[in-house]
């Protein structure tokens, strides 16, 4: 328990520590094997999935931050089915993660299905024979994408993203654990029964709620390497009660320490923040990295705000005329500061990287552009890009294009 004798943290530690702990600060290897992107998946535990791919899908992205460039498809072989050791559910968001871990959300497939089913007038409960139908059609058939499955329900509902009435219910199904991901075709999930796709080890594993929830939040401290009840909890998005309840149990077993990093105050009081022991506390980090928006080092904004200073906002929803830094914004990291931010969209058609616009952080210093620009040539090598074109918008646009102008891309004037 955390008292006036505990271990203060320096903030700049802290971050140190935060990104050790997320597998920054290696060499990036000459050739990404399997080997690789396991250790990554294991180090981050989940890859949070979301379809937008104006520039490229979210979960290549931090292994792309820590690995530097690799193949894509190694990691498809890995995430698009559960006989390779990984695959779909609620971990953060949408995510992928390693198989062992599926039983650990037992509690939480459980709570999903009293949950709907308790609504007497919910969808779940006025159409239970429709989803015997539907456990019935991938019993018969096995793995089925949504579009797959003929029946007269499978018509979507109003736009694009009206779910049909089978995708809702493989949705529903999925949520319960009663299906699983079985890969993914042209990025649309196929689905099969969990006791055809699961090993029984896995499918049978009953773990009790309580000590399912400790081993998240282990798992969620060792992560992030250290961080508040709040960051912790949001890691696996656990019940903030139960998660304190684990980390005192945790703290007692010896498996986490209680400590306060400079400036994390609430009510002007030190804030409670607990470390993983075995955490390495490097001197230094040197990297250069585009974040995805849900990579675990910014998807907490809070958390961002307080290890980086930077006060981050992701803005596809928000109406062109009132974004401030643009549609699909990467934060950049270089060694332990996030010191700009780019709008980047992948010109498939004309193989070019666009860089809508480059913003510079207060943190940002004479190093922040050319290191930039040589990062962006390298990520524009890795999307298959002939050129880098730097658009005239953000505060970091003009020394950008500058550095990049007489280069082998393309550099557009900024202002």
């Amino acid at each position: 328990m955390w008292s006036a004798m505990s271990e203060v943290v320096s903030l700049a530690a802290a971050r140190r520590i935060a990104l050790a702990a997320q597998g920054f600060g290696k060499s990036h290897p000459a050739t990404v094997t399997r080997r690789n992107l396991v250790s990554v998946m294991d180090r981050l535990q989940v890859l949070q999935i979301d379809s937008v791919n104006v520039f490229e899908r979210s979960h290549y992205l931090p292994v792309y931050a820590r690995l530097g460039a690799y193949d894509k498809s190694r990691l498809d072989q890995l995430t698009f089915s559960p006989e390779s050791g990984y695959l779909e559910y609620w971990g953060h968001e949408a995510t992928f993660l390693p198989v062992d871990m599926w039983p650990l959300f037992r509690w939480r497939m459980d709570q999903f299905r009293d949950k709907a089913l308790s609504d007497k007038n919910g969808w779940a409960s006025d159409r239970r024979d429709f989803l015997d139908w539907l456990r019935n059609e991938l019993r018969e058939n096995g793995p089925m994408a949504a579009s797959e499955v003929e029946h007269e329900a499978n018509t979507r509902r109003g736009p694009w993203w009206g779910w049909s009435d089978v995708k809702v219910g493989l949705e529903t199904l999925f949520r319960w654990g009663e299906v699983v991901s079985a890969g993914r075709a042209g990025f649309e999930r196929r689905y099969g029964l969990a006791e055809h796709m699961l090993a029984p080890e896995i499918l049978d594993a009953r773990i009790d709620r309580s000590d399912a929830i400790r081993e998240l939040v282990l798992r969620g401290v060792k992560a992030h390497g250290l961080g508040t009840l709040d960051d912790i909890a949001d890691y696996f998005r656990l019940p903030s009660a139960e998660a304190r309840i684990a980390l005192r149990e945790l703290e007692d077993a010896g498996n986490v320490r209680s400590v306060s990093v400079e400036g994390w105050e609430r009510r002007g009081k030190p804030r409670e923040v607990w470390i993983d022991p075995q955490a390495k506390r490097p001197r230094s980090i040197r990297t250069e990295a585009l974040l995805s928006p849900f990579d675990p080092v910014v998807w907490a904004r809070d958390r961002a705000l307080r290890l980086f200073d930077f006060h981050y906002r992701i803005e596809i929803y928000t109406p062109a005329h009132k974004r401030v830094h643009g549609y699909y914004v990467l934060p950049v990291l270089i060694d332990d500061n996030i010191c700009a931010r780019v709008d980047l969209k992948n010109d498939r058609q004309s193989r070019r990287l666009l860089v809508r616009a480059a913003w510079a952080e207060p943190t940002a210093d004479a190093d922040t552009a050319p290191r930039l620009a040589e990062l962006l040539r390298r990520t524009a090598m890795w999307q298959g890009c002939d050129t880098v074109v730097v658009e005239n918008n953000g505060t970091l646009a003009s020394e950008l294009a500058a550095v990049m102008a007489g280069d082998e891309v393309d550099a557009v004037g900024a202002r």
